[in-house]
């Protein structure tokens, strides 16, 4: 594994950095919270162990900079601050583990070992699109075209589990389980209803339609027509 060691004390960065090395790994040091961030910002680490008190830029904002940019590294933090709030705030900040000091060598191997072990995060997706039509989930907004298109909040609901599942028929009974949270058939026409208003408003007008029924089936949104 290729580790950023991230330590403002000599001795303890080159006591971790040579065990590290003696397991077999690569080892990128840093010495403050500036440099840290710029070695961590260039990617390729798998396991950072960054110190909590830095110079120029502490441990959490390091950290909470890190997750900022959208970097998923775990992050192991060392420190001499072991108390329970400390180690929450540790963990908010977006470390994935918390050692104090003084600590063995042999305990800090087998944490960063399981932190490597860990299935790479999921990035969040916040945007949905399929062909020229655009949901954003942060904002709450629908675009076709660049076109703005107001959904009621159901309206957004539905488009959002169709568009979720581009391209796989959902049946009647699938939108009013996940869409109306219905464990059953309340008799009534409503998915039929939202998803005619549903297709004036994200098909109408436009030059080709996104949104289709399945007869005997269900409906489906695929931007191959």
């Amino acid at each position: 594994m290729r580790i950023l060691v991230v330590e403002d004390d000599a001795e303890t960065a080159a006591y971790v950095a040579r065990g590290l090395e003696e397991a077999g790994h690569v080892v990128d040091r840093a010495t403050d919270g500036q440099d840290g961030l710029f070695l961590a910002t260039g990617g390729g680490h798998d396991v950072m162990v960054v110190d909590r008190m830095l110079p120029k830029l502490d441990g959490l904002s390091l950290v909470r900079a890190v997750r900022a940019a959208g970097i998923a590294t775990p992050v192991i933090f060392l420190t001499a601050r072991t108390g329970v709030g400390d180690r929450v705030e540790g963990l908010e900040a977006g470390g994935d583990d918390y050692l104090a000091k003084p600590f063995a060598f042999a305990e800090l191997l087998a944490r960063i070992n399981a932190l490597a072990r860990r299935p790479p995060m999921k990035q969040e997706i916040t945007v949905l699109r399929v062909a020229d039509l655009e949901m954003d989930l942060i904002r709450r907004a629908v675009t076709r075209s660049g076109k703005r298109i107001d959904l009621q909040p159901r309206e957004f609901r539905l488009l959002e589990y169709l568009m979720r599942r581009e391209g796989q028929v959902v049946t009647r009974t699938m939108l009013l389980e996940g869409v109306w949270d219905f464990h059953f058939d309340p008799k009534t026409s409503v998915v039929e209803t939202h998803i005619s208003r549903l297709r004036g408003k994200i098909d109408k007008g436009f030059a080709r339609d996104l949104l289709h029924t399945v007869r005997g089936a269900g409906y489906v949104i695929r931007a191959d027509g």
